[in-house]
């Protein structure tokens, strides 16, 4: 598990790792909380360019549908096929084994918020 505090984050509940010009992304423990137990996930094909802001997969749960937004502009290196296998690692391991993607992008956008700020967003 990364350190939490190192991450960027999304007002969508999304987690970002930053390794030179890769983002891994990822849903945060309270957005995988609320949704409830993860029984679906659906990711973009790799090699395919995502927008920030515009919806890329889903999360479906027990409780709901939930959409993963891709947080910043560029190209899906990579997907985790083993969460698509078994989607209860978004539950259990949200910010490790639950990843869902790696972006490789040119800049990373205004508005992402740090640890203490998506601390405050939660309120925990």
């Amino acid at each position: 598990m990364p350190d939490l505090t190192t991450l960027h984050y999304t007002t969508e509940h999304e987690w970002i790792a930053v390794d030179g010009d890769v983002a891994t992304v990822g849903i945060t423990d309270f957005a995988a909380d609320k949704l409830g137990d993860v029984v679906f996930v659906e990711l973009p094909e790799v090699g395919g360019q995502v927008t920030g802001g515009t919806v890329v997969g889903e999360i479906e749960s027990t409780k709901s549908v939930g959409e993963l937004y891709a947080p910043v502009d560029g190209e899906v290196v990579e997907t985790n096929d083993t969460v698509v296998d078994d989607p209860s690692l978004v539950n259990s391991d949200p910010f490790g084994a639950g990843w869902l993607v790696k972006v490789r992008f040119t800049a990373l956008p205004d508005g992402l918020l740090d640890h203490d700020a998506y601390t405050a967003l939660v309120g925990e």
